[in-house]
């Protein structure tokens, strides 16, 4: 009888226990709210550090999950030589996170490289019935694994940067040969040097960050030209590209029985490859442009050159042709691609191409127009003569057609679209226009043939004063552009900005010998070198010329014109620039943004070019 009491004095005291504790039963739930549960559902051994539920479930199927914590490299081990059973694609994804995990924990490369071998075991079986489906979450989860095993499992003992050379490599069931496919690290008439993985770079100083998914490492690499190649000059020395580095490995499932595993480094262009073929597979190859642009930018000499190139009219980043890039100071992004149509961006005074950058962000970020477009920058000492700079700016434009195509053979390169803003757009606009005589005239009644020049003063005059339409330009965007000069370049206190500006030393001689020509013509005042914003100021001769001169036919213009405030735009302005100078008769399409005079970054402007991009190459 005391026993029977006994026991039910126990189970009453469990029942006490229970109601205490709330009824807590050894299982049950809890209720999670949406973003908790969410992670629970997603988490693994990328977001969180701790292997997924895909991963322990297999685990503890296979009483496992205690020795992981103790001797993972013995677990890792069981779990290999138990391939081949029915398990074997919840396996090789195991094997993946796991190794990967492990490789977190102890720092060994190789468990980094095993990890991508089993990712791709998994995603590329030998038989295509046991591909994971389209819907598996595991699926993108062995695309990232692939990705950074590589990008880790290859990089330099100091972590900077990724080493894509051929050698053998030690792996925890074996070995790895890795070797580079024929044509190496060549890329677009360049050598590619110095990979850096851009998945742990955080951009900082972009509205939006474009990140494209797929199948690779994404990489920037630095370039080298190639001795004897014209083409390869237009990138500067030392700028880095993005490309994407894939590895494929032969059969890697047989390996992880033999022990020897062959891998074979494929480089891709990101504009002209957008995907890779696995077997009977087409895969997207991951791109990062947002991150590969903020890289190419941190640091880069081009940010000290706005003021500088604007005050010495002597002052260069990209040195001659023969250290890279073009005295003239046009250069391209990545390098040139065919069939791709080039956008040349022009910026204003004091200024630079970085100003562009967060165009050129969203631009790259758009697949259509990124696989239809190649972005180009031209790079000019803004404070000198607008003449001297538009010279330049169209002898880049030629001389790069010729070396990049001295066929002919590239119709892109005939469907030029050129992007100014501000004074930009002034050198833009002289790309299509036919000026005559009426520049020369400005400093001179001397017919220009009968001028008594020295050669050096004759050649220079006659690339500066006359300019024809260049036949390859089809389209011009004005942004902010001052077509009637700008009233800030008449105020005083600007005019004071004068007295900082050194032009070009070089210009010294054929300014006597131009003054001469003037006095002995009796044309106006005595001549002396204009500054750019001489040339910008409503009274000057050359702005007056330069806005009666018409657009050529059969080229199409559009302008964006900022104004700041709310006030009427006919009598608005952006600071800088009236709406009254930047207003043009004749154009396709005129757009006011209500913003200041650097409206280059807004994202009505952006859009505006997004879809003027669109119509120009037929995009739909």
């Amino acid at each position: 009888m005391r026993t029977h009491f006994a026991g039910i004095a126990v189970v009453v005291l469990a029942f006490a226990v229970l109601s205490a504790s709330g009824c807590a039963t050894p299982v049950g739930v809890k209720r999670l709210d949406e973003q908790a549960a969410h992670r629970e559902l997603n988490a693994n051994v990328l977001s969180t550090g701790k292997p997924s539920d895909y991963s322990t479930q297999l685990l503890e199927r296979s009483a496992l999950g205690q020795s992981f914590k103790s001797d993972p490299q013995w677990v890792l081990a069981e779990l290999n030589s138990g391939l081949g059973k029915p398990d074997e694609r919840d396996r090789l994804f195991a094997l993946s996170e796991l190794s990967f995990d492990y490789a977190e924990q102890s720092g060994n490369q190789s468990y980094y490289l095993a990890s991508a071998a089993y990712a791709y075991a998994f995603l590329f079986p030998t038989n295509p019935a046991d591909e994971p489906g389209r819907y598996d979450p595991r699926l993108t989860l062995a695309v990232d694994l692939y990705n950074r095993g590589i990008a880790l499992g290859l990089a330099t003992r100091d972590g900077n940067q990724v080493d894509l050379s051929e050698r053998q490599l030690s792996l925890p069931f074996g070995s790895l040969d890795l070797t580079v496919e024929p044509k190496g690290f060549n890329y677009g008439g360049y050598h590619l040097t110095k990979f850096v993985q851009l998945a742990d770079l955080e951009v900082r100083g972009l509205r939006n960050t474009y990140r494209r998914a797929g199948i690779g490492a994404a990489l920037s690499a630095k370039v080298e030209s190639t001795p004897g190649n014209p083409a390869s000059r237009w990138i500067p020395a030392a700028a880095k590209v993005p490309i994407t580095a894939f590895v494929r490995f032969d059969d890697p499932r047989l390996a992880m029985s033999t022990g020897h595993l062959h891998g074979t480094v494929e480089l891709y262009d990101e504009d002209r490859a957008r995907a890779v073929q696995v077997g009977t597979q087409t895969v997207p190859l991951e791109s990062d442009p947002s991150a590969a642009l903020a890289y190419r930018l941190e640091g880069a000499p081009v940010w000290d050159f706005e003021i500088a190139g604007f005050r010495k009219g002597d002052f260069s980043l990209l040195g001659n042709a023969d250290k890279g890039g073009d005295v003239n100071g046009l250069f391209m992004l990545h390098p040139y691609h065919p069939n791709m149509i080039p956008v040349v961006f022009v910026h204003g005074t004091a200024s630079s191409p970085a100003r562009w950058a967060e165009m050129a962000n969203e631009l790259l970020g758009d697949p259509r127009i990124a696989s239809r477009y190649q972005l180009w920058f031209f790079l000019y000492n803004s404070g000198n003569p607008i003449v001297l700079s538009a010279m330049r700016l169209r002898e880049s434009l030629m001389a790069v057609r010729k070396d990049v195509d001295p066929d002919g053979k590239d119709p892109a390169l005939n469907q030029m679209v050129v992007i100014g803003h501000s004074q930009g757009g002034l050198l833009t606009k002289l790309m299509v226009v036919d000026s005559g005589d009426r520049f020369w005239h400005n400093v001179t009644s001397v017919p220009f043939d009968q001028a008594q020049l020295d050669p050096e003063t004759r050649d220079l005059a006659a690339r500066a004063f006359f300019f024809k339409p260049q036949p390859y330009v089809t389209r011009v965007i004005f942004i902010a552009t001052p077509h009637r000069g700008s009233y800030m370049a008449s105020n005083p206190i600007v005019k004071l900005g004068n007295k900082f500006i050194n032009l070009p030393g070089s210009l010294a001689k054929s300014a006597v010998a131009l003054g001469n020509l003037r006095e002995a013509s009796i044309v106006g005042t005595p001549f002396t070198m204009p500054t750019a914003l001489d040339n910008m100021d409503s009274s000057n001769r050359f702005i007056k010329t330069l806005s009666s001169l018409p657009i050529a036919p059969g080229v199409r213009a559009n302008s964006i014109i900022p104004v700041s405030g709310n006030g009427p735009i006919a009598t608005g302005n952006d600071g800088v620039v009236e709406y009254k100078s930047a207003h043009i008769d004749g154009v396709e399409s005129e757009l006011v943004v209500r913003s200041g005079h650097s409206t280059q970054a807004t994202p009505q402007t952006i859009e505006e070019v997004r879809r003027i991009l669109y119509e120009h190459a037929g995009i739909h």
